[in-house]
């Protein structure tokens, strides 16, 4: 054999290889995703667990996996582990709706708070059949957080100058380009009272409390589980497996439940990525996916 036909069936045998393992790849991908873990399936009675465990930037996921289980008749109820300091207002008011109507549908749901369940995570909670907290859980901080960044003096220490062409003078109101004026901070002032009254009147309505106590507790503060229930805020202390049993007994499971929950699959990019897609996703989040005005606790650390 010639070396000429040599190189062409060695080009051929790489381009055959790396077929291959692009094929491979792409079966990887497409294969990954949600263990669904027995949740399909209609025989039994099952518990349903529902996680939070990160700030609250959308709300699709965790409605989505409300709207299944309460359509599935062999899920009597639903176990909402919340782990959140919270996050965006509308996002944590649609997650609350889905709650409240899941519990309304008939189907109890019963709230299990991890070690931070605040602002948001606690807005989210609302809408349970009941909310059982540990003793050290952090909950409470019913607010309104808006922050932005003033760039102005920076960039002209650096010779850069912005202009802005608008109509109407709050249209750039919390540019980062200019300090805010007087009118900007009234502007601001209405609107976050308006997202903080809809906050105290869902814990007020929801856990059955004079607003003027609501109003008491509701400066930004967090609280502990103990003093949660001390306050009204929560129903009753405990640990997630007794929130599993609370929500069996209360769907009328008799014995231990069954609990169904969906599952993430390790996929092949999660293990190539490991330690750094997180960091760069959580960097992105950070710098550009965060809500402006934000139920959410910001932690001293």
């Amino acid at each position: 054999m010639s070396n000429t036909a040599k190189w062409v069936l060695g080009i051929i045998g790489g381009f055959l290889a790396l077929g291959a393992i692009f094929v491979f790849l792409l079966i990887i991908t497409f294969t990954s995703g949600r263990d669904y873990d027995e949740s399909k399936s209609t025989s039994g009675e099952k518990v349903a667990v529902i996680e939070l465990r990160e700030p609250i930037l959308s709300s699709e996921e965790t409605v989505r996996q409300f709207k299944k289980y309460r359509e599935n008749k062999s899920v009597k109820a639903v176990v909402f582990r919340v782990e959140s300091p919270g996050g965006g207002v509308a996002a944590s008011q649609e997650i609350y709706e889905e709650v409240k109507k899941t519990r309304d549908s008939g189907k109890p749901v019963v709230v299990s708070m991890g070690s931070v369940a605040a602002s948001g995570g606690y807005y989210v909670s609302c809408g349970a059949s009941r909310i059982v907290a540990n003793p050290g859980t952090l909950t409470g901080s019913i607010g309104v957080i808006f922050q932005f960044l003033h760039v102005e003096d920076l960039l002209g220490k650096i010779g850069v100058d912005a202009a802005t062409y608008k109509t109407g003078r709050f249209k750039d109101s919390g540019s980062p380009f200019r300090k805010p004026t007087e009118a900007d901070r009234k502007f601001f002032d209405q609107l976050l009272d308006d997202v903080y009254d809809q906050f105290v009147d869902v814990v007020a309505g929801e856990r059955k409390l004079e607003r003027r106590n609501v109003l008491r507790y509701a400066d930004g503060r967090v609280f502990t589980g103990r003093q949660a229930l001390e306050w009204g805020f929560v129903d009753t202390l405990g640990t997630y497996e007794d929130a599993i049993a609370i929500a069996g007994e209360l769907g009328g499971i008799e014995g231990k439940p069954r609990v169904v929950q969906e599952r993430e699959r390790t996929s092949f990019w999660d293990v190539l990525l490991e330690g750094t897609a997180p960091d760069l996703a959580g960097l992105r989040d950070r710098l550009f996916n965060q809500p402006i005005i934000q139920y959410r606790f910001t932690a001293p650390y």
